[in-house]
């Protein structure tokens, strides 16, 4: 082989996976955004959903008003992949912010019309533009792991595991259309059968 002098980047071409957050730097991604600008309202809010309701970005900027039921804690997602519908969960902590979102649209003369998740003018936001945004959200925060939309539905997802939720109500929150196919994901992302018997071993240096 001959010698170029130019090194081959070893990540070129990878699509690198998105690393799951602590609560802690969850917390502080959404302390990065503003609490009174309209656009940091919004984002908290589209961290709170992604975070908490696991949903695919692609699904979050889908959601129109008429899929929230707040009374119900639901959200009812009608076009996820593989065209599959569902109805996932949300927590009251993640509600309420999303609630200040809601409101805020209304302030803007929003209407039904225009995707939960959108600009000040009721346009439509693209994935490409939320993923920036979480990189610029993360650098903000002090975050040194890449941040990525999908790498909070990743730490909801982790999260449910190591609270012993049953895989298969993870598995329905997440989308997945088998429980075969949550199994792999946790144990990519969270593997708490190796981590649990590693850590039980014992040894000490002479």
């Amino acid at each position: 082989m001959i010698a170029t002098g130019h090194k081959r980047p070893w990540n070129k071409g990878r699509r690198l996976p998105p690393e799951v957050l602590t609560r802690d730097e969850v917390n502080a991604l959404m302390r990065a955004c503003s609490k009174r600008a309209p656009t940091g309202i919004r984002n908290r809010a589209l961290i709170a959903v992604l975070y908490r309701g696991m949903l695919r970005v692609s699904e979050a900027l889908l959601l129109k008003p008429k899929d929230l039921d707040r009374r119900a804690g639901t959200i009812r997602v009608l076009r996820g992949k593989g065209g599959r519908a569902r109805t996932i969960g949300l927590d009251d902590g993640a509600w309420a912010i999303l609630e200040l979102w809601l409101k805020c649209r209304e302030g803007l003369g929003l209407s039904g019309r225009h995707p939960v998740f959108c600009t000040l003018r009721g346009g439509p936001l693209s994935t490409s533009y939320c993923r920036g945004l979480f990189t610029r959200l993360g650098q903000r925060a002090g975050i040194e792991k890449r941040v990525h939309p999908h790498g909070l539905r990743h730490t909801g997802a982790a999260e449910l595991r190591v609270e012993g939720t049953d895989i298969a109500v993870i598995a329905r929150q997440l989308g997945h259309a088998s429980i075969a196919t949550t199994s792999r994901y946790l144990d990519h992302i969270v593997p708490t059968a190796v981590v649990t018997t590693m850590r039980s071993r014992t040894w000490e240096a002479d």
